[in-house]
């Protein structure tokens, strides 16, 4: 049976042309990021050559105002990219997970004082926070950037997967499973869970996303990493050193192009995802 899921989940997403788009170009950014850095000849904050040169054979990318190779940055912030990415939308989704089914699961006096807790930090603007928060860290890198988003983004997570929870716990095999004397722990686990993976698996591309949103804005306003490159400091410095006035268009676009195209593949992943799970959406 399960084989049988797995065959009719790969043809619909191989007949979907918006997972398909979106997963192309994901894996493009993924494997740039991978290997990127092992092309780059020079360290990204090093002074290595004339200053405001353009794209050349020497500098693919061209160099900053100060002579920085600009595809060292390129390359190294975009690994930091996913890196926030994958440990801030990991998080974010494994909090989201955990408080969303023990509080939908076991309901009563435990489910309202999670979703209390769940609703204050729901209405908490997150950007502010964050922006709080950076700003009296005077040495931050990217693993405490990724841990900071990660510990904010839950909420709506939480929310959404105790709504499926709820559904889901009223439903005959999991009565059975709690009759057969199995613990909630391993009910929630192997039963519930199980049956809303395809959910599970749209919110953390969700996730994912806002990850890289948020590091990418706290960033380019100037609070993050200390440590390290990532490419909303690249904007950052671009615009603060009028890169674009100057005409140094090489320093400014690319790292802003990648963050749009990596997080729009996302969200059209997601799309597609939808209509690959959903029946009714599926393309025939």
């Amino acid at each position: 049976m399960r084989a049988g899921i797995r065959h009719e989940f790969l043809y619909f997403a191989l007949r979907n042309a918006k997972l398909r788009v979106g997963l192309s170009i994901l894996l493009l950014f993924i494997v740039a990021a991978l290997i990127g850095p092992l092309f780059a000849r020079y360290d990204p904050n090093a002074y290595v050559g004339p200053p405001a040169h353009p794209p050349s054979p020497e500098y693919w990318f061209g160099t900053t105002t100060f002579g920085q190779d600009v595809y060292s940055q390129f390359a190294h912030g975009l690994r930091s990219t996913f890196v926030v990415g994958l440990i801030g939308g990991g998080i974010g989704t494994l909090l989201g997970i955990l408080i969303g089914l023990v509080a939908g699961y076991r309901g009563g006096l435990l489910d309202e004082i999670l979703n209390m807790f769940t609703n204050i930090v729901l209405i908490l603007p997150t950007l502010a926070v964050l922006i709080i928060i950076a700003a009296y860290l005077t040495v931050r890198g990217i693993l405490v950037e990724s841990i900071f988003i990660g510990c904010t983004a839950w909420p709506w997570a939480a929310r959404a997967i105790r709504a499926q929870t709820f559904s889901l716990r009223a439903r005959e095999f999991v009565d059975l499973a709690r009759m057969s004397g199995r613990s909630s722990l391993k009910i929630m686990l192997t039963e519930i869970a199980p049956n809303m993976m395809s959910y599970l698996f749209m919110t953390f591309i969700l996730q994912f996303g806002g990850a890289i949103l948020n590091a990418a804005t706290l960033d380019f306003i100037g609070l993050g990493p200390t440590q390290g490159m990532s490419l909303g400091l690249m904007m950052n410095n671009a615009v603060l050193w009028a890169a674009l006035q100057l005409g140094m268009w090489w320093w400014l676009i690319p790292p802003g192009a990648a963050i749009t195209a990596i997080v729009g593949a996302l969200y059209v992943m997601n799309v597609g995802l939808d209509e690959v799970f959903n029946p009714k959406l599926r393309e025939l």
